[in-house]
This record gives structure tokens, C-alpha cells and sequence, in this order.
């Protein structure tokens, strides 16, 4: 099955129009960017579902509320998504939750969701910051922010093809950081 690729106009075109393949599309293409977004802010699995539910629904009842001369889709999008994070944050359901959770509930969900994690992402990140500037943006954008290749280029300014050129650069740039990254550690065991 061929991936259909949608501008952003169509895009919105379809959501005014009540169309689900346009709510399909929607959620197939931005659910992990948006995901990623949310649980950094909310740091717990079941609450970032439920936010990312609370986001599209948001996002499908106000579509006729976006305004292109005021700036992207997807930035628009985004920021629905933050502030729907940050209201949960904010929520007393939410504060109510985390006073309930037993100590070693809250102890396990931190370890494996959130020190862990951060630890890796931090990790990860500081080999990120060893690539050039312009690899280092195109990365962070990406996999940090969650904007699309067609976000970036328009971001940037730049074609989308240079676009997906630099990404495969900077990810074997990456790729190589980290093999040499594996190699000094393995050193220090061995010694």
C-alpha cells in the first residue's frame, strides 16, 4: 500500500471538511511527534495517551480557529499539545493522582520512565552536541522536536531534498560519534 503524502493546505482542507481521512492522516503523521512532546512534560505513559486523545480531539474541534498568515500548521498543532500537557499538569485530578500513588508506585514509575530514561536522552544529547552546527540543528529538530523534514525545510528556509540529504549526513555523522563513543568505553572496561 502506497504512503499518501499530503500538503498542509490539503491537510487542512480535509479537517474543515470534516473529512476522516484527514483525522487519519492527522494522527498517523504527528501522533509520535506529539507523543514525544507531551510525555516529556507529563512523564507518564497513561497521562500522555490520554493528553494525545485530549490533543487530536482539541485539534479537530478548533481547526477552523488556525490561521496560516500566523504561522504553521504543525506549530499551532504543537503548541495544542503543550498547553494540553501543561493544563493536565496544572489539573487537581492529576496533583491528586501523584499524592495517591503509593511510594514504591511512584519510586518504579520514576526509574523506569523518567531517570532512565533521562539519563539515556542526556547521554544521547551530548553526543548530538559534539556534531557541526547545522548537523546538530537538523538532529534536534527532528528527533528532539519533533518537526517533520517538511517542517525543517520550511523552517530553515532550505528545499526539502538538502533537507533529507543533511539528515542521512548528520545521522552517519551520529553514527560514527557513537561507534567511536562504544569504543573508547569498551577501552576503559578492558584496561
Amino acid at each position: 500500500m502506497k504512503k499518501v503524502s499530503l500538503t498542509t493546505e490539503q491537510l487542512v482542507t480535509l479537517l474543515l471538511s470534516r473529512d476522516e481521512k484527514g483525522f487519519n492522516y492527522l494522527y498517523d503523521n504527528y501522533s509520535p511527534a506529539f507523543y514525544g512532546v507531551i510525555f516529556r512534560i507529563v512523564n507518564y505513559e497513561e497521562e500522555a495517551n490520554e493528553v494525545l486523545q485530549d490533543t487530536f480531539v482539541k485539534i479537530w474541534n478548533s481547526i477552523t480557529s488556525f490561521d496560516q498568515n500566523k504561522g504553521t500548521l504543525y506549530t499551532w498543532m504543537l503548541n495544542i499539545a503543550r498547553n494540553s500537557a501543561i493544563d493536565r499538569l496544572k489539573s487537581k485530578s492529576f496533583q491528586n493522582d501523584l499524592q495517591n500513588q503509593s511510594i514504591p508506585d511512584f519510586v518504579d514509575d520514576n526509574k523506569s520512565l523518567s531517570t532512565e530514561q533521562k539519563h539515556e536522552f542526556n547521554e544521547v544529547e551530548k553526543l548530538v552536541n559534539t556534531l557541526k552546527s547545522d548537523y546538530r540543528i537538523l538532529i534536534n529538530k527532528a528527533y528532539f522536536g519533533g518537526f517533520t523534514q517538511e517542517e525543517i525545510a520550511e523552517e530553515l528556509g532550505i528545499p526539502l531534498g538538502t533537507v533529507k540529504t543533511r539528515t542521512r549526513a548528520a545521522l552517519l555523522e551520529l553514527k560514527n560519534v557513537l561507534r567511536d563513543f562504544q569504543f573508547v568505553i569498551l577501552f576503559f572496561i578492558l584496561k
